[in-house]
């Protein structure tokens, strides 16, 4: 029995956090605001004669200065990241701008005292809450510096605009960014279920058909026995075939096909086709052939074990290549007989199976220990 194809599921953080894919945004909302005080600061210290209130100014830069330190601190990490931080946030922006009418003469009101750093809550409103957040943390401190100056002038309209067309921008980035964290998470889960399906196939169906088959031929408690577990192996194998809501609907180039959707017409109240959560997307001509092989050893299937007997189909994609296993609980093919029957002229294996997959460039690999099945392995190489 061959081994599972591993895969890793990469655990993302989806609160955000350090290891979110708004991390890094987070951290550019931090220099910026470093950079930002630190302009203010020196731009304050340069025009220190223009104030009229020149130990509000200082209160102003502490205030600023540590409110640069603390939100650098708790922005970046999720816990901290509740609505009364951004909320804080954008309350002492305004106060600190504010804060220049009563520092700074009316002639000198075209530059304020925090200067730039009023985009640090449009940012964070951004990231935190998209476009139309920030768009509204924008207008408030917009307005709040035409209140400073007392007009609407040019300056503030400016202003205005680069303040709402920065939380567009960060705010459209956010999104990309939440959307990319949840198809990389999506696709990582996927990854896992495929994994542990195909352990689950290896390992516990495995057991499960041998339980059924001895519980039978044991008859009595046995049986019962056989019979749930037999039960048990159906619900298993449902399971490794439900599909992800959503998966099947993946657009193909043209001439393409879902290798998924051409296999499941095998799918009876016999025959258990168990497929991947994503697309298997293959040559249309290349799954068509591959169709014909495993509706080949389905029939030897029919015919050799019996009409009735159950039949497990299932469809592994590696990546560069796709495995399709047939599975059957008969007792198996006896040692020589496959030799025996291509010496006689029957194609069945031999032309059907091997043939097509042989064109495809494929192989077939055919497992039959005494008593226990026939497992037929067909895998397709992608080119």
């Amino acid at each position: 029995m061959r081994s599972p194809w591993h895969t890793t599921a990469r655990v993302l953080a989806v609160d955000g956090g350090p290891h979110g894919y708004e991390a890094p945004l987070w951290r550019a909302l931090t220099v910026f605001r470093v950079a930002a005080f630190g302009f203010a600061a020196v731009l304050a210290a340069a025009r220190y004669s223009h104030f009229t209130r020149p130990v509000l100014v200082l209160c102003g830069l502490m205030v600023m200065a540590l409110w640069t330190g603390y939100s650098s601190y708790a922005y970046p990490r999720g816990a901290r990241r509740s609505w009364l931080l951004p909320w804080a946030d954008l309350a002492i922006t305004v106060g600190c701008l504010l804060l220049t009418r009563w520092v700074l003469h009316a002639d000198d009101l075209a530059v304020t005292l925090p200067m730039v750093w009023i985009a640090g809550p449009v940012i964070a409103w951004a990231i935190r809450a998209g476009r139309r957040a920030g768009c509204a943390a924008a207008a408030v401190i917009g307005a709040c510096c035409m209140v400073v100056r007392g007009r609407i002038d040019l300056t503030g309209v400016n202003e205005g605009v680069l303040l709402l067309l920065t939380a567009i921008a960060i705010g459209h980035i956010a999104r990309l960014s939440s959307e990319a964290e949840t198809r990389a998470l999506e696709v990582a889960t996927a990854r896992e279920r495929e994994r542990l399906a195909r352990g689950i196939h290896d390992s516990v169906l495995q057991v499960l058909a041998l339980v059924q088959r001895r519980g039978t031929e044991l008859g009595g408690e046995a049986a019962e026995l056989g019979r749930l577990a037999g039960e048990q192996e159906s619900a298993l194998r449902q399971l490794i075939g439900t599909r992800t809501a959503g998966s099947a609907s993946h657009s193909k180039p043209a001439g393409n096909a879902d290798l998924r959707e051409v296999l499941s017409r095998f799918a009876t109240a016999t025959v258990t086709v168990a497929t991947p959560a994503a697309a298997v997307v293959l040559p249309g001509a290349v799954a068509d052939e591959l169709a014909a092989a495993v509706g080949a050893a389905l029939d030897n299937v029919r015919r050799h074990v019996g009409p009735h007997a159950p039949a497990w189909l299932l469809v592994e994609d590696e990546g560069d290549g796709v495995v399709v296993t047939v599975r059957d609980d008969g007792p198996g093919i006896a040692p020589g007989r496959l030799a025996e029957a291509a010496r006689a002229g029957r194609i069945g294996v031999t032309r059907s199976i091997r043939g097509r997959l042989e064109e495809l460039g494929g192989t077939v690999a055919i497992s039959s220990p005494a008593g226990q099945g026939t497992e037929v392995e067909m895998r397709v190489p992608r080119r």
